[in-house]
């Protein structure tokens, strides 16, 4: 299987790069069926606390590869028995729903189901030179690839439909200005200040991070009350972990604490 999708570990950061630089990153059936492994690989690997999704070459995605999906009309499937629009829904959900931090790294384009899997990440530092499109509408079509829910949460509804319905691409000021965007870093810089904030996450208590993750992810489906029951379930499990122990120690010590993950 070729390599559509390359892994890098520094240390306990995880880098998962679309290595289709030919195409701005486009993504196929095939990105996606090993974007889905590597997110699930790296979801059951406890030495992995952060992770860091990207793109090689200068974009981060131009978003479906409009090429197979001309084959796919034409009756030239490379993978029978796999759907997109299906493949495409179930990865969104598997990086929103990923129970440790995520980063987009984003230089150059991001559009459509690109853009919208680095919605789905918990923050997006971009460089100066990375630009964002709504391109669904572009063509003819409404966005599929969960963008319609993330996007109205990230940076409210009448910026989310000026967004896509217009489908104009927005630069990196814009897309910050609006909160869709964490940080803009200088293009030659724009590793080292989201490596900066993997590592940065990665020194914490991943437990209590995944746990306050889907807290605060889910806390608009719960009642008040509904959500304190769950933060006490959060809690009990936190209570029985090493960093717990380790954090009352070092606060007990007056001392930074040093996580494990565990």
């Amino acid at each position: 299987m070729s390599t559509l999708v390359e892994i890098e570990d520094r240390g306990p950061v995880r880098i998962v790069a679309i290595n289709r630089p030919e195409v701005r990153n486009a993504i196929s059936t095939g990105v996606l069926l090993q974007l889905r492994a590597a997110f699930a690989a790296a979801a059951a690997a406890p030495s992995v606390r952060v992770l860091v999704l990207t793109g090689r070459g200068g974009a981060f995605s131009a978003g479906a590869d409009v090429k197979e999906w001309a084959d796919l009309q034409k009756g030239i499937n490379q993978h029978p028995g796999h759907d997109w629009v299906s493949e495409a829904t179930g990865l969104v959900q598997e990086i929103a729903g990923f129970p440790k931090p995520t980063i987009a790294m984003m230089d150059g384009p991001a559009a459509g189901g690109g853009l919208d899997f680095a919605l789905a990440c918990d923050f997006r530092i971009a460089s100066a030179k990375a630009r964002f499109i709504c391109a669904y509408t572009r063509v003819g079509y409404p966005p599929d690839a969960g963008g319609s829910w993330l996007l109205p949460r990230l940076i409210g509804i009448e910026a989310a439909k000026l967004f896509a319905f217009t489908g104009d691409a927005w630069d990196a000021e814009k897309a910050r200005s609006v909160g869709m965007v964490t940080e803009i870093a200088v293009p030659e810089a724009l590793e080292e200040r989201a490596l900066a904030l993997a590592a940065k996450l990665a020194a914490g208590p991943t437990i209590a991070i995944g746990l306050a993750k889907s807290l605060i992810d889910n806390a608009y489906r719960r009642s008040f009350a509904e959500q304190l029951i769950a933060e006490d379930r959060a809690g009990k499990i936190c209570a029985e972990t090493e960093d717990h122990a380790e954090g009352l120690a070092a606060a007990n010590e007056r001392r930074p604490p040093v996580f494990v993950g565990r």
